[in-house]
């Protein structure tokens, strides 16, 4: 080797590794988004799950923050839209919960998501990809879609409360990806934009909650503190890897990935909550897989 290539060669090096890191990261991030959407279901209140959840996410959250530096003032205003629409976004996702199965309501609430923030991402934010990219996209978006439309009971079946709420959730999920993937680029600190968003997000559903449930709402969290800690602490870790991975990768690309969850909600569906499987959702999770493998090639 030329020692004048050496230096690019070097860079190239950096650049596969660090795309593997990202790459293996979100994955091990989409698992644990899975795993605590299933502790939700789990819980005896859904409100009560996910109110808990969210105060364990903030409370972590405002224990690290005095370790990382303030995100860059550019970023605030992204950061404090960010808060908002995530408690937007578990709102919606609690109604959700009370009207259908996870391995349908999941799915359907994160399926459109994927090709909306692909949209914005080549329209308004200037990122470009190749064909086997949106290729790949396309796979893990129709394979999310068609796990929730063939999944658990057939959507002629599905209740229209349940389906209008998941809905909801997918526009809320949407938003939040593309103000987070802004935000954190602009913050120059994707942890401390992590914490500070859920110190916030903590706020407002800690507001809305006692505007609906006044204190009693905190005495019927007892029944599952433990599982809202466990639930908090993956949601947490989870999304602080996808908000650092997407200063590293197109926000399209990670969002798509992120969505690979449903392969492991539709595995704890039918593991842990007993929920039916279909060959649909079988293919469906071949859809996503290939998805997964065009956007590693």
């Amino acid at each position: 080797m030329n020692w004048r290539e050496a230096p690019g060669v070097l860079r190239a090096h950096r650049k596969c590794i660090l795309d593997t890191l990202v790459f293996f990261a979100v994955l091990a991030a989409a698992a644990m988004h899975a795993g605590w959407n299933a502790m939700v279901k789990l819980g005896i209140d859904h409100y009560s799950s996910i109110a808990l959840l969210t105060f364990m996410q903030a409370g972590i959250s405002l224990v690290l923050i005095p370790f990382f530096p303030l995100p860059a003032q550019a970023a605030w205003p992204w950061l404090a839209a960010s808060a908002i629409i995530h408690a937007g976004y578990k709102l919606f996702l609690i109604r959700a919960y009370e009207h259908g199965e996870l391995s349908q309501i999941y799915p359907l609430a994160r399926g459109s998501a994927p090709v909306l923030t692909a949209l914005v991402s080549v329209l308004y934010i200037g990122d470009a990809f190749p064909a086997q990219k949106l290729v790949a996209i396309g796979c893990i978006a129709g394979g999310v879609l068609l796990m929730s439309l063939r999944g658990g009971s057939d959507l002629r079946r599905m209740p229209p409360q349940a389906l209008i709420w998941a809905l909801g959730t997918a526009c809320f999920t949407a938003a939040y990806t593309i103000v987070d993937g802004i935000g954190a680029r602009l913050s120059g600190t994707p942890s401390a934009y992590t914490f500070w968003m859920f110190a916030g997000d903590g706020f407002f559903i800690l507001l809305w909650t006692f505007h609906r449930r006044g204190r009693t709402a905190f005495a019927a969290m007892q029944p599952v503190l433990m599982t809202g800690f466990i639930a908090g602490a993956l949601s947490l870790v989870a999304y602080w890897v996808v908000i650092w991975a997407f200063t590293q990768a197109p926000i399209a690309l990670v969002a798509a990935l992120r969505e690979t969850s449903v392969l492991f909600a539709m595995l704890f569906g039918i593991f842990l909550l007993k929920e039916r499987a279909t060959w649909p959702r079988w293919v469906a999770a071949a859809l996503i897989v290939a998805g997964v493998i065009l956007i590693r090639l």
